[in-house]
């Protein structure tokens, strides 16, 4: 399908939209007509507000023709005399797949990479194209992978992909904002429905009478009708624009296949689910470490970090390049299954190109370490970048521990100020549990209606595992605040808490020595053992 056939369809199906509005619009003008000539003058009047309630949202669709601009995306602009490698390739791919190169590229902190054209008249002229480039896949691909990412976006370029998805997005979002607009409107209905009827419950209840059971599924019902009609066209909107979308994207596969070669288009594809579930743990556990306590690591470490922690956690990594989606992401992605995409490369000719540009993708970058910090500019909030920032990773962890230990958040601290209305500490917990009150205090924990009914033997194992936790979190703030505990900032697992030695002299396991205080017949004992090495091990840590 070329390009004008494919502005025809998508003009045709936005005003689709604006024709389904027009039919609304006529059918609620006939109910009301058939109110006025045969309903009574009362009803009517009643149903010719929920007509009018109705047909806001359909208004509203209907002019809005003009979608607002959307934000660009966030990213550092990297100039030709800043980047020249960097353009030099995309210049070089741009031609190999015959098309007319970018006017900007932008540097973003995605796992992804895209292309944007401001294109005119439905998509038919062409205009200004952007090049949207992910540093974390810079920092997880080969130069050879990075060509074939970069030679299938050019690849949307030379099929006029780029020029009609304003046109395709727009449709779209006309029709998911109405019917978010409808769906909003039900909500707040339900939950005017739902106070009503609890305010109603609490008059009733004071006065000694029984309350009923608050039901608001009536409220709201109109607007989700009409918001299911509009979800019944966004179906077949989504549906007619996928099967292209989709044939898009294996065209622009082959384009990469063409261009960057066999091997390098389906390692690249093997590699992004793999780096977007690994930046995703990363920030995670890593570059938000210290979020809860406003820190950052060093500057340039916030994304810099992430390359530290694939290249430590190859092993691991390895293993998930041969675990590849097998379906699309949701019924009406775009894009198809990595697993089919890879099955197609791989299906093609050897074409002997196996160990072309095989170093970093990074080093395209004419200063890699500058744009990491640049980077942080751009991609994080202002609120984040005025965090306070830490010497080194090691220091992150250690001010992060310190705070989520001292902060007594765990339900056993809960549920201890519950039971004796003082501060919980460790030694005094640790007292109680020798008084043979810990079952007494476990009944405070938040527990599931099963536990809550459960008595004797059945009670303690259904809490045991909850206690043993909370206690083990205890004895950690515990040691922490007393200078027994040394955390381990590691790029290959998480962070290792290392503890005074056992009087053997092998490592201790805070896990069982925490376990027999929450047996059936708790023995502190270990324990205390273990915090008396106040003294003993101070200077060894």
């Amino acid at each position: 399908m070329g390009a004008t056939l494919r502005a025809v369809r998508a003009l045709v199906l936005l005003a689709g939209f604006y024709l389904l509005g027009v039919v609304l619009l006529a059918v609620l003008v006939g109910i009301d007509w058939l109110l006025y000539r045969y309903a009574p003058a009362s009803l009517a009047a009643k149903l010719y507000l929920v007509s009018v309630l109705l047909a806001i949202p359909v208004v509203r669709g209907l002019f809005m023709l003009r979608t607002p601009r959307e934000e660009e995306t966030a990213g550092l602009p990297a100039t030709e005399a800043d980047e020249p490698e960097l353009w030099r390739t995309v210049r070089e791919l741009a031609e190999q797949v015959g098309t007319r190169a970018p006017s900007r590229i932008l540097l973003t902190a995605d796992v992804n990479a895209a292309v944007a054209e401001d294109a005119r008249l439905l998509g038919l002229l062409p205009g200004p194209r952007r090049l949207y480039l992910g540093v974390p896949l810079l920092q997880g691909l080969s130069e050879a992978q990075l060509r074939a990412v970069l030679a299938h976006e050019l690849g949307h370029y030379s099929n006029s992909d780029t020029r009609l998805a304003a046109l395709t997005v727009r449709g779209r979002a006309q029709v998911l904002r109405t019917i978010t607009h409808f769906e909003q409107r039900a909500d707040k209905s339900a939950a005017r429905e739902q106070a009503r009827q609890e305010k109603k419950n609490a008059k009733a209840e004071a006065k000694g009478k029984q309350a009923k059971e608050v039901d608001p599924g009536h409220a709201g019902v109109t607007y989700r009708m009409m918001a299911k009609i509009y979800i019944t066209y966004a179906k077949l909107y989504f549906r007619a624009t996928l099967s292209v979308s989709r044939r898009q994207e294996y065209a622009a596969d082959a384009a990469a296949a063409r261009i960057a070669g066999r091997d390098a288009t389906a390692a690249a594809l093997r590699e992004i689910p793999v780096l977007d579930a690994s930046f995703g743990f990363y920030m995670n556990c890593y570059a938000t470490l210290g979020s809860g306590s406003e820190l950052l690591p060093p500057r340039g470490e916030v994304f810099g970090g992430f390359g530290r922690m694939l290249s430590a956690r190859q092993l691991e990594l390895a293993g998930m390049r041969t675990e590849l989606p097998t379906e699309p992401s949701s019924p009406y992605d775009s894009h198809p299954p990595i697993a089919d995409r890879v099955r197609r490369i791989e299906e093609l000719p050897d074409d002997g190109r196996a160990d072309e540009a095989r170093g970093a993708a990074l080093d395209l970058l004419s200063d890699a370490q500058n744009t990491l910090v640049a980077l942080e500019d751009v991609a994080l909030t202002d609120d984040v970048r005025r965090f306070s920032r830490t010497r080194d990773w090691q220091e992150l962890l250690d001010r992060t521990m310190a705070e989520s230990f001292g902060s007594g958040s765990t339900s056993l601290h809960r549920a201890y100020v519950m039971y004796t209305k003082d501060q919980p500490t460790l030694p005094a917990l640790l007292k109680l549990i020798e008084d043979g009150q810990l079952w007494q205090l476990a009944k405070r924990l938040p527990l599931s209606d099963e536990a809550a009914a459960a008595n004797g033997r059945a009670f303690r194992e259904f809490v045991r595992p909850t206690l043993h936790r909370s206690l083990i979190s205890m004895a950690l703030a515990e040691l922490n605040a007393r200078s027994l505990l040394r955390w381990e900032f590691s790029w290959e697992r998480s962070a290792i808490p290392h503890l005074p030695p056992a009087p053997d002299g092998t490592e201790t396991d805070l896990a069982e020595v925490v376990a027999p205080a929450v047996a059936d017949a708790p023995d502190t004992a270990p324990l205390r053992a273990l915090l008396a090495n106040d003294s003993q091990h101070r200077g060894a840590l």
